[in-house]
């Protein structure tokens, strides 16, 4: 059992090109950060275009369990009527987050300056997810943890009875733990600092405006610098969910590689800290154009116009990686298919994701034929150009939606078929993959080859 449901293999083979609109769910980033500031709001919170994926779900039933009132009216259409900043209410029973590093982080930010005791859990992929980067911050505002060894689910958080706030300087580049601080920080009394020296995707400080938190950001020799005034009142508001930067990936991937292809992608973020894969495919020099841009709940938007290209690989700036993060092992596909090697470095955080996607990458691609060296923060690639991947295997999914996709999208171009061995975690954040890339031509199917 993949703790998904029931798995199931998955099979992508080469086809016809590829034509059609691809209408790629809500963005997931924003999806969580609604419905945990939608709870923490006075008042009903409308969010249209949510991401009705298992990983959104379970941050909403966690709401609920926290005191909210969630409702679905409709496909993408919720609201959550909040209990206010510092008003959360013990949960009755464990708080089971799935498969969502993010959802458990976020919202033990968020209950950590309650006095409150919850349990967290997750799948067996989320329990071996190290929790310790966001528990020792959540400290400092005088909250206790008790976990498993290594900082691990099963996890009891004790929220603080008297919060204090506190200053942090991120250790490593990551939205998760910068916005459980934040989240943290509502409800101590002063103003919480974060400074973090990469900047990270910043869905959460441009929803906390809108929600009516006073936030400011500079940017300082250190890095950038977050100051959040606490315990404001958060003012309930319409969010609509621009579409998923991270799910567009894989149609747009589909299309560049599998001849002859044209396909549109409508309304997808730009948010420039999740824009870095975009970037990068036209350095490789994919025909991508960017159509209509406009903005939508906030955040920028575009229309992506992609065809087939001829790729050439590149290096990816370490810089980069924040912005692309969850792009790499769909990227790695691309790469076995363009020409010359492609570099990824400063990517150790791969490592502690759904699986560790540097080994899961290398190992189904050597699998499918393709040369590959790694290091503990480093991947490369060496490209065998538009036809060159021999494919013909079966892949370790490990629990892990994007590495699941990814080997779909090289089956399209490869010269025989790969197989994913569990095709179920992909409901986790796009659980309508299977018949949007069906319906653009792919030859996606259940079941081995």
């Amino acid at each position: 059992m993949s703790g998904h449901g029931q798995s199931f293999p998955m099979t992508a083979r080469r086809g016809a090109a590829l034509s059609g609109t691809a209408e790629v769910p809500g963005d997931k980033s924003i999806s969580h950060r609604a419905m945990i500031l939608g709870a923490l709001a006075v008042g009903e919170t409308r969010v249209t275009g949510l991401l009705e994926g298992q990983d959104v779900l379970d941050t909403a039933r966690a709401m609920e369990a926290f005191g909210a009132t969630v409702t679905r009216h409709g496909p993408g259409d919720w609201s959550v009527r909040g209990v206010g900043t510092g008003g959360f209410a013990e949960p009755a029973d464990v708080i089971d987050c799935g498969n969502s590093g993010t959802g458990v982080r976020l919202i033990m930010g968020a209950m950590a300056t309650t006095p409150i005791t919850a349990t967290f859990t997750g799948d067996a992929s989320l329990r071996k997810r190290p929790m310790g980067r966001v528990t020792d911050p959540l400290a400092l505002f005088g909250a206790r943890a008790f976990g498993r060894a290594g900082g691990r689910l099963p996890m009891t958080v004790v929220g603080a009875a008297d919060p204090v706030p506190v200053r942090y300087r991120l250790p490593v580049a990551s939205a998760q733990v910068k916005s459980a601080v934040l989240l943290a920080g509502l409800n101590a009394p002063g103003e919480t600092v974060v400074i973090e020296p990469e900047a990270t995707r910043d869905h959460t400080e441009r929803m906390l405006r809108g929600f009516g938190a006073h936030l400011a950001v500079e940017d300082g020799p250190e890095g950038r610098i977050i100051t959040l005034t606490g315990q404001p009142e958060l003012v309930a508001q319409s969010v609509a969910v621009p579409r998923d930067p991270s799910s567009a990936a894989f149609p747009v991937a589909a299309a560049l590689i599998v001849p002859g292809s044209d396909i549109l992608v409508p309304g997808v973020s730009q948010n420039p800290t999740r824009n870095g894969l975009f970037t990068t495919l036209v350095e490789m020099g994919a025909d991508i154009t960017f159509e209509n841009p406009r903005e939508e709940g906030g955040e920028p938007v575009a229309d992506l116009r992609v065809r087939a290209s001829a790729l050439t690989g590149v290096e990816v700036p370490p810089d980069r990686a924040a912005s692309m993060i969850d792009e790499y092992p769909v990227l790695s596909a691309i790469a076995a298919l363009a020409e010359g090697p492609t570099v990824m470095r400063g990517v150790k955080e791969l490592r502690v994701k759904e699986s560790d996607r540097i080994d899961a990458m290398a190992r189904g691609l050597e699998a499918n034929g393709v040369t590959i060296e790694e290091g503990e923060d480093w991947f490369i690639v060496h490209g065998l150009g538009p036809d060159g991947v021999p494919g013909g295997a079966t892949v370790a999914s490990r629990l892990d939606h994007r590495i699941a996709m990814a080997f779909l999208v090289l089956g399209l171009a490869a010269r025989a078929p790969v197989t994913v061995d569990d095709g179920s975690p992909i409901a986790t954040s796009f659980p309508v993959f299977e018949p949007l890339m069906q319906g653009l031509g792919a030859g996606i199917s259940r079941g081995a080859a």
